[in-house]
C-alpha cells in the first residue's frame, strides 16, 4: 500500500474541518468559537450583513449571547436584545451602566459632547439641552424652519426630479436633514438641497466619520490605532473628515460670536432662535462658551439631527413601496384633513399642528423605526459587577452591546409577525396610539438618556412624509440592491433609487 503524500493529507484534513464547520454551523445556534481566532470567522463571513446576522443569532438564543473575538483583540461583547436587560441597564440601575472610557476613545470625534459623556458632565449638558430644545422660542423656530425647508426646498427638488429618471431618495433626504439641522444649530442654511444636487464636502465628511467609527467596533484595537498612527485606511478618511468638520464648525462659532457682538440679529420675543445663539446668550457656566465646548456640542447634535432622521425617512419610503396598502391608508388619512379644493398646479404643504392628530401616520412611522432603528446598536460598560435579569454576570471589563436592530425582530417580544411592516400594531381598538415602553421600542433610547429631540424628529418626519405622499407617488426601482451600510447609522449602502410620479 502506497503511503499518502502530503498534498493528499492536507486535503483530507481540510475537508474534515470544512465538514466539521458545516455540521456545527447547522446544529449549533451559536457561532463556532475556534482556538485563538474564536468567533471571528463567523463574523467575517457575515461582514456584509452584520445587523441581520446578529439578529438571527439573538433570535436563536433567547435574545442574548456572548460574542468572543480573537485573543487580545478587545472584541468580546455580551450582546443582548432582551427588553428586561435593557430596562435594567438604561433605567432601573442606570447609575451602574456608563459609556465607559473605551466608548469615548472609539467615538473621540464627538469630544465631550452629550452622547460621549457620563456622570456630572452629562447631567449638566442634558439639563441645558433640555431647557433649550423645549423653549417656546426654539419650538417656534423649529416649526418655521421645517415647513419652510419642505415648501421651498424639498418640494421644488422633488418636482424637478420627477421629470427625470430614477433618483437616489436617500441623498435627497440627507440633504434635507443636513440643511434643517444646520439651521436649528447655527441659524445658517447651507442650501445643499437644491435642484443641481452638487457634492457637499461636509456631508461626505460625516459619512466617512460614521463608517470609520463602525469599523473601530469590529477591528482589533491595536489595528485601528496602528492605522491612525500611520495614516491609512478608514482612519485616514476619518482624520481628513474631522479637519473638514472642525473647520466648518469653527467658522460657524466665530461668525455667530461676531454677529452677537455687533447685535446684527435683532431678537424679538415672538421670534425663534437657534441653539448656538442660545448657548452663547446664556451665562458662561463651567466653560460652556468655550470654542471646544461649542464644537463638541454642535458635532453631537449634528449627528443626532442629520443622520437619524434621513435614515428613518429612507427606510420608510422603501417600506411603503413594498406595501402599497399602507400608502393608500396614509393618503386617505391626509385627505380627511386637507382642503377640499386647491389649485392642481400647486403642491400642498401641511401644517405641523394638523399632522399631530394623524394616528395611522404616526403608527406607520413607529413601525418603520421598530424595524429599522437609525442607531442600530448601543454600547454600555458596567461600573461595578452586576447580574442582569437574564442571569448573566457582567463586570467592569465587560462590554455590552444592545442590538436595537434585533430588538424589533424578536418573536417573543413582538409576536410571530415581527418581521412584517404592520402599522396597525400601534393602534388600539379605540383608534388611539398604543403605548409601547421605551425599553421595548428603543428607537429613542430609554431612561434618563431618552432622546431630547424625539419631538423634533417626529415633526420633520411627519411634515416631509405627509407632503411628499400626498403630492407624489414613489416606486422603488426593481433589482436595485437595498441593504444596510456598515455604519453606526443605518443608512442604505447603495442608496434608494426611485421613480417619482405626481398625483
Amino acid at each position: 500500500m502506497e503511503l499518502l503524500v502530503w498534498p493528499e493529507v492536507l486535503l483530507a484534513v481540510g475537508c474534515f474541518f470544512i465538514l466539521l464547520f458545516l455540521r456545527c454551523w447547522k446544529f449549533n445556534p451559536l457561532p463556532i468559537s475556534w482556538p485563538v481566532v474564536r468567533m471571528l470567522p463567523s463574523f467575517v463571513l457575515n461582514m456584509h450583513r452584520p445587523h441581520e446576522w446578529g439578529a438571527e443569532v439573538l433570535s436563536r438564543n433567547g435574545g442574548h449571547f456572548l460574542f468572543e473575538g480573537p485573543w487580545l483583540s478587545h472584541m468580546t461583547y455580551f450582546v443582548t436584545a432582551d427588553p428586561a436587560n435593557v430596562r435594567y441597564m438604561l433605567n432601573t440601575n442606570f447609575a451602574n451602566f456608563a459609556k465607559g472610557p473605551e466608548f469615548k476613545e472609539i467615538f473621540d470625534v464627538l469630544g465631550d459632547g452629550i452622547f460621549n459623556s457620563d456622570m456630572d458632565i452629562w447631567r449638566s449638558q442634558r439639563k441645558m439641552g433640555h431647557a433649550l430644545i423645549h423653549h417656546p422660542q426654539f419650538l417656534r423656530f423649529l416649526e418655521q424652519t421645517v415647513k419652510d425647508k419642505v415648501e421651498n426646498g424639498l418640494v421644488p427638488v422633488i418636482e424637478h426630479l420627477a421629470k427625470k429618471g430614477p433618483v437616489d431618495l436617500q441623498d435627497v433626504f440627507k440633504r434635507f436633514t443636513f440643511d434643517t439641522t444646520q439651521i436649528f444649530l447655527a441659524g445658517v442654511d447651507p442650501a445643499c438641497l437644491a435642484v443641481h444636487m452638487l457634492k457637499v464636502p461636509l456631508a461626505e465628511a460625516f459619512d466617512d466619520i460614521l463608517q470609520a467609527i463602525f469599523y473601530r467596533h469590529v477591528t482589533p484595537r491595536f489595528l485601528w490605532k496602528l492605522q491612525r498612527l500611520i495614516g491609512t485606511g478608514t482612519e485616514k478618511k476619518l482624520s481628513n473628515a474631522r479637519k473638514t468638520l472642525d473647520h466648518f464648525i469653527g467658522q460657524c462659532v466665530a461668525e455667530k460670536r461676531e454677529q452677537l457682538r455687533r447685535r446684527e440679529k435683532v431678537k424679538e420675543e415672538n421670534e425663534g432662535i437657534d441653539l448656538l445663539t442660545s448657548y452663547l446668550s446664556e451665562e458662561d457656566t463651567k466653560g460652556m462658551k468655550s470654542d471646544k465646548f461649542l464644537r463638541d456640542t454642535v458635532v453631537n447634535y449634528m449627528v443626532a439631527g442629520r443622520d437619524t432622521v434621513s435614515s428613518a425617512l429612507t427606510w420608510f419610503f422603501w417600506l411603503l413601496s413594498k406595501k402599497p396598502t399602507v400608502e393608500t391608508k396614509i393618503v386617505e388619512e391626509l385627505k380627511a384633513i386637507s382642503p377640499k379644493k386647491h389649485p392642481s398646479e400647486e403642491r400642498l404643504v401641511f401644517d405641523t399642528k394638523e399632522l399631530n392628530k394623524l394616528v395611522y401616520l404616526h403608527g406607520a412611522l413607529c413601525e418603520c423605526l421598530r424595524l429599522f432603528p437609525p442607531v442600530p446598536f448601543e454600547i454600555k460598560t458596567p461600573i461595578k459587577q452586576d447580574i442582569l435579569p437574564s442571569g448573566h454576570t457582567v463586570n467592569p471589563k465587560s462590554k455590552i452591546l444592545i442590538s436595537l436592530y434585533a430588538m424589533g425582530r424578536i418573536e417573543e417580544t413582538w409576536g410571530k409577525d415581527c418581521l412584517e411592516f404592520r402599522p396597525e400594531r400601534w393602534i388600539s381598538k379605540e383608534g388611539r396610539i398604543n403605548y409601547e415602553p421605551p425599553y421595548k421600542f428603543l428607537a429613542f433610547n430609554a431612561g434618563p438618556r431618552i432622546c431630547l429631540g424625539k419631538e423634533v424628529a417626529f415633526t420633520q418626519m411627519k411634515l416631509a412624509v405627509a407632503t411628499l405622499i400626498y403630492n407624489y407617488h414613489f416606486d422603488a426601482v426593481e433589482g436595485h440592491p437595498v441593504v444596510p451600510k456598515n455604519s453606526i447609522i443605518l443608512h442604505m449602502k447603495h442608496g434608494l433609487l426611485v421613480r417619482i410620479k405626481r398625483r
